[in-house]
This record gives structure tokens, sequence and C-alpha cells, in this order.
């Protein structure tokens, strides 16, 4: 498969990125196509649409084995499933899927490019594919959610202090408030002592969650 264009945002690395998407819709991204694929004719149409699919590769999870087992986060990462029951990066063919809202078009040196929000790609992931989101065959009201309608979603009320505040604009705070209100840390990691730190727009964003509190005390 040929690669179509490539996503870019704030998200410098994988921890952080949402694990699916459409919860993080204040993250705004763009989709640069490759030169090739720069024909105003191809996007004829798609402002038509409120959300699109992406089909794109985890190109940082790329592995020559693979196991027919993984361990979703969602479950702790104690307990294993079959990899074909789960959405892992860890998988025969290392693709994803994604549907994220669009916000628009932008005539740019680069083209015309898509402005999307809601995505859970890293900055410079690989595009194979763009199709437009169908809500009267691709909304399925009556679907199940397997064990993932099992386990209860852990989110956190997330707050800054006074020197994240001083490094931060408020976009930038609006942004990770919705990243990070769906706490990424490991399903297993309970400490409340314990300090993260990810990548997030060029800077280190540390934090530390407590009694369902998350607060971020450092952007450098």
């Amino acid at each position: 498969m040929k690669i179509i264009a490539r996503i870019h945002n704030a998200y410098d690395e994988k921890f952080g990125v949402p694990r699916q998407s459409g919860l993080a819709e204040e993250v705004v991204s763009t989709v640069v196509f490759e030169e090739e694929y720069r024909v105003p004719e191809a996007l004829r149409g798609i402002e038509d649409f409120s959300h699109l699919w992406l089909i794109w590769a985890f190109d940082r999870a790329e592995r020559d084995i693979w196991s027919p087992t993984v361990r979703p986060p969602r479950l702790g990462g104690n307990k294993r499933v079959g990899v074909f029951a789960t959405r892992s990066p860890f998988r025969p063919n290392a693709i994803g899927l994604s549907c994220v809202r669009l916000l628009g078009t932008e005539k740019t040196a680069e083209g015309t490019v898509l402005k999307v929000a809601g995505a859970d790609l890293v900055n410079g992931t690989p595009i194979y594919d763009i199709k437009p989101y169908l809500p009267y065959t691709d909304c399925r009201t009556e679907a199940t959610g397997g064990f993932t309608d099992e386990v209860e979603k852990r989110t956190a009320i997330v707050r800054f202090s006074g020197e994240a505040r001083k490094r931060l604009t408020e976009d930038e705070m609006k942004a990770l408030e919705s990243v990070l209100k769906e706490d990424p840390r490991p399903g297993y990691q309970t400490d409340p002592e314990r300090e993260y730190a990810f990548s997030f727009g060029g800077k280190n964003i540390r934090f530390r969650v407590a009694d369902g509190i998350l607060t971020v005390f450092g952007a450098d």
C-alpha cells in the first residue's frame, strides 16, 4: 500500500495519545498529503461530511513476529485476550482505523490539507486511505462492546499548578485537559506519588494522579 498522507499534531510520543479516536476533540490535527496526492479533485465533496475514517499504519509498533494474544490496557495490562478481539497496535498487519471529525480544508504551501479533531495518531503517522463516515450504515446503535462494556472506565479531573499555568497557553491547557481527563496511565499503575511525563507539542508535561485528581505540575 502507498502512503497518501501524514498527520501532524501535538502528540510527540505514544504515551498520552488517547486510546481511541474521538476522546480528545480539543486536539486539532492536520492531514498533509504526499506530493503525488495533492490533487484538488481528490477532495471534491469531502466537506459535505462531518466525520472521516482514517486508515493508517502503526509504524512505531511494527514487528517481524506477532502474538495471538495481547494484554489490553483497559483490562489493567494483566489479562490476555485474542489479538483480533482488541485494537492493539501489535497485530499481524500493523494497521489502524480511526474516526475523526472534519473541521474543514485549508489551502497551504503543501497543498490543500484537512483539519480534523479527535485523532489518536502520533505526530507523523503515515495514512493509507481516507473514507467518509456514513451515519446510516456506520452507526450501529445495537452494538455491544465486549470486555470494554464490563470494565469501569477510569477518568480524572484535571488541574494545573500555578507553575504549569505560567508555561502553557489557554489553548494548550484545553487540549491537555481533553487528553488527560482519560487518565493515560496503564491500568495497573495506581501509585499517587509516582510522577509521569510525556512530550506534548514540544513541551515536557509532568503530572501525578491521586484520588481521581490529575495535577499537571510541570511543562518545560
